[in-house]
């Protein structure tokens, strides 16, 4: 990745913030949110589809692998592959449908699990725990120079 932001989170208020920010900037494209278990990344995608628009529950997909969601005639995917035992098992799913949808949005949890069968990211957040566990150190690399600007402009 070509441009890169680091910067610490103090609480969910800030999580949901960032969250926020980032909603106005990412519309499409993949999405990877990497970060060891409780380190906050289904608390962001639950702020960041709420920031988009979406009323109600956000639920980890955690036995299901993906959540789709339609927000302002928007598809957004939330996977979230940390139980996957066998990337084959994206293709048993029929994840080559969700990710023809054009003009989507794929969010991946745990992509490394995925191996060869997700595309590659647009945009890498990694969620890092305080060694106290009370802060989150986010660092978001980017390939999009104008995401970048903007995403410099509202952090």
């Amino acid at each position: 990745m070509q441009y890169s932001l680091r910067l610490t989170l103090a609480d969910e208020l800030d999580t949901q913030k960032l969250a926020t920010a980032l909603s106005g900037v990412i519309q499409e494209g993949v999405v990877y949110l990497i970060g060891d278990l409780g380190a906050g990344k289904t608390t962001f995608t639950r702020h960041f589809l709420q920031a988009l628009g979406h009323q109600g529950a956000v639920k980890s997909p955690t036995y299901t692998l993906v959540e789709p969601y339609r927000i302002q005639q928007k598809e957004i995917f939330h996977f979230d592959l940390y139980r996957l035992n066998d990337p084959y098992e994206l293709e048993l799913m029929g994840i080559r449908d969700y990710l023809d949808v054009p003009h989507a949005l794929f969010l991946f949890e745990w992509p490394s699990k995925g191996e060869n069968e997700i595309p590659e990211p647009d945009i890498i957040i990694q969620i890092e725990k305080s060694e106290d566990d009370l802060e989150r150190y986010v660092t978001i690399e980017l390939n999009d120079a104008q995401q970048y600007v903007q995403l410099k402009d509202l952090i």
